[in-house]
């Protein structure tokens, strides 16, 4: 069961002028699961069909919740437990101001979110040990990350620069290793 019109209504209405919904407040007992997905490209599904009202997708977006490795919408009365396949958001662009270490990096995910890098937004990359492809991520709030699309990391990886040893990207005086020199010298 979706959180019912009443319910988002009251959420939204809370985070009106304010920003986003205070759900870091909202700690209801488990309302038990709902057939809501997010697939890897950042595609939201209902019961296995992809929710096509961007706004609605929107809103649901402004009341999720991480627990853990688990992830949850939430209002002041209700909480269900949904699958996300990789991270919640994707970060489908981003732009560059500055210069080496004073360079900021903000991303935009696929709903709109902003984040720019930093101590409070850190990126991470991790590699499949199959194929030793990166994922590249964001974090965008409160230990929820965006995945970075693969035509922006390639964007980025053309701002990187080497510092101890490794191969990464500055921003806001941070420096975010993406892999060690030595097996960029190697590829």
């Amino acid at each position: 069961m979706i959180p019912s019109a009443d319910q988002i209504a009251t959420a939204a209405k809370a985070a009106q002028g304010k920003g986003l919904p205070p759900v870091h407040l909202w700690n209801p007992e488990l309302s038990g699961n709902i057939d809501i997905r997010i697939a890897r490209d950042g595609t939201w599904y209902h019961e296995g069909t992809p929710m096509t009202r961007p706004g609605l997708v929107r809103l649901f977006s402004t009341i999720l919740k991480r627990e853990g490795d688990a992830y949850f919408l939430v209002t002041p009365v209700e909480k269900w437990r949904i699958e996300v396949e990789d991270a919640p958001f994707v970060a489908v662009d981003f732009t560059a101001a500055g210069q080496g270490r004073a360079q900021v990096l903000t991303f935009t995910t696929n709903l709109g979110d902003t984040a720019t890098a930093g101590e409070d937004n850190p990126l991470r990359v991790t590699r499949d040990p199959e194929t030793d492809e990166p994922s590249p991520y964001v974090h965008i709030r409160a230990g929820l990350e965006a995945l970075i699309d693969r035509k922006s990391f390639y964007r980025l990886v053309e701002l990187g620069a080497h510092h101890d040893g490794w191969f990464g990207l500055w921003s806001q005086n941070r420096f975010f290793p993406i892999m060690p020199s030595e097996d960029l010298d190697r590829a």
